[in-house]
């Protein structure tokens, strides 16, 4: 994987030396709109081999919260200003400087939090042995993810469950959600190709569909 390496490096210098000027009017924003908290959120992540590494990301959440790793569409947690951070992906700009120094890559398998990583058996721990991407099969497929489990939890209330909002949605994810992420990610471990690479780039920032293990992601 030395030419996807090369161009993880190649790539995210070109993208932050373009946007570059994006970062002092985000920081200005966040401290604006969302003041009393750090511009950056900065989080330790499971990244390639079981290494613990800190993940940045813009700041989208309120100061105080829940800390839960599942968030859902309207989620109070989440600052309206940066629910449009999140919906045009500007929250994750960060992480070129992650792809950069080689704590993450372009395609690969979402950084998981260590309580995730640690439900991996078998077989699945072929995920560790992939820097974790800002995009790839499991993140084209659950682009829409937030929305996702919120229909998941207004259906199960309607139904008359009780439970919370958090509690429902963690069900969801760690039974349905998460599973199927574990299986994208291990089929792309095991049929790599560069060229599929740059497809599923193109496929996130145009926003359509390619093909992958045998379904439309």
């Amino acid at each position: 994987m030395i030419i996807k390496r090369l161009f993880d490096i190649i790539a995210s210098l070109c993208g932050l030396l373009l946007i570059w000027w994006i970062f002092p009017i985000v920081a200005f924003l966040i401290h604006c709109k969302m003041p009393g908290g750090p511009v950056f959120f900065c989080q330790k992540r499971v990244g390639k081999n079981g290494k613990l590494f800190t993940c940045h990301k813009f700041r989208s959440m309120t100061v105080k919260h829940s800390g839960s790793s599942v968030s859902v569409a309207g989620d109070s947690r989440i600052t309206p200003f940066g629910a449009k951070l999140r919906h045009y992906k500007i929250d994750e700009l960060p992480e070129l400087w992650d792809v950069l120094i080689g704590n993450m890559s372009f395609v690969g398998p979402r950084p998981d939090v260590p309580g995730y990583a640690d439900k991996l058996e078998g077989g699945e721990r072929d995920v560790l042995k992939l820097r974790p991407g800002i995009t790839g099969p499991a993140t084209l497929k659950y682009r829409l993810e937030d929305e996702m489990i919120s229909e998941y939890v207004a259906k199960k209330q309607a139904e008359g469950d009780s439970r919370s909002i958090q509690e429902i949605a963690t069900e969801y994810n760690d039974t349905v959600i998460y599973p199927d992420k574990v299986r994208l990610n291990c089929y792309y471990y095991h049929h790599y190709s560069f060229i599929k690479d740059i497809e599923m780039i193109f496929a996130t920032v145009l926003g359509f569909k390619v093909k992958f293990a045998g379904e439309e992601v």
